[in-house]
Formats: structure tokens, C-alpha cells, sequence
């Protein structure tokens, strides 16, 4: 669940990769979910949210795993979440974070060309 007023950018629904010229406003969108992604804090943030046993973490879970300080974190978390990426849930004092499986999965869609995409869901 997302925070109120927390603005999400989707990825287009336009894929770079289709032989059409992909939009400014969707090639905007798209370069500003790759930039989220494209820090190695962010990705290894993705992957120990996903990892973890319950699909979901809060900053102080994620510290010590990163060698990061709790703003830094948070900061993190929060460009992610803007991205559309992570949900965030308020539980008291503590946020839970998770994965947006759909805004994964639409990012794979857009950087996997039409031909391997049909043959990736034949399997």
C-alpha cells in the first residue's frame, strides 16, 4: 500500500524494443524508473526485500545488510517507492516495505524484445 500522496511514475506501456519510436513522455518515465534501479544500493535493496522470509523489510532490517546509515536507507527506499517499485505500509512507529511485482515485471516486459518475450511465455 502506498503512503498517501506519494507520487508513482509507471513504466510506459510502450517497449523501447518494438520497433516503434518510443514517445518522449514514456522514454521519460522509463529513464526515471532505470535511474532508481541503476545504484547498486537500490538493487541490493530490491533483492533483500524480495529475499527476505516475509516479502517485506523495514529500514532498521535493511542497516546492517547494506553498511548504511538509517537516513541513507530510508532515502533509498523512498526514491524507490517514488519509482512505483516499493510499497510502503505504516505499522505504528515502523514502515514495511515490499516489492511491486507488477512494476518488475513491466520493466522486464520493456527491455525484453517482442520475439524473446512471446517465446518466454510459451514455456
Amino acid at each position: 500500500m502506498t503512503g498517501v500522496g506519494t507520487p508513482r511514475t509507471a513504466p510506459p506501456a510502450v517497449s523501447p524494443l518494438t520497433g516503434e519510436p518510443i514517445k518522449r513522455a514514456d522514454a521519460e518515465r522509463l529513464a526515471g524508473v532505470l535511474k532508481a534501479i541503476a545504484d547498486p544500493a537500490r538493487l541490493r535493496l530490491l533483492s533483500l526485500i524480495q529475499s527476505s522470509p516475509e516479502g517485506e523489510a523495514s529500514v532498521s532490517d535493511l542497516t546492517a545488510p547494506l553498511g548504511l546509515s538509517q537516513p541513507t536507507v530510508s532515502h533509498h527506499l523512498r526514491i524507490l517507492t517514488e519509482a512505483g517499485l516499493l510499497e510502503r505500509e505504516k505499522r505504528g512507529v515502523w514502515a514495511y516495505y515490499r516489492l511491486v511485482p507488477s512494476a518488475i515485471a513491466a520493466i522486464a516486459d520493456l527491455l525484453t524484445p517482442p520475439r524473446k518475450r512471446a517465446t518466454r511465455k510459451t514455456r
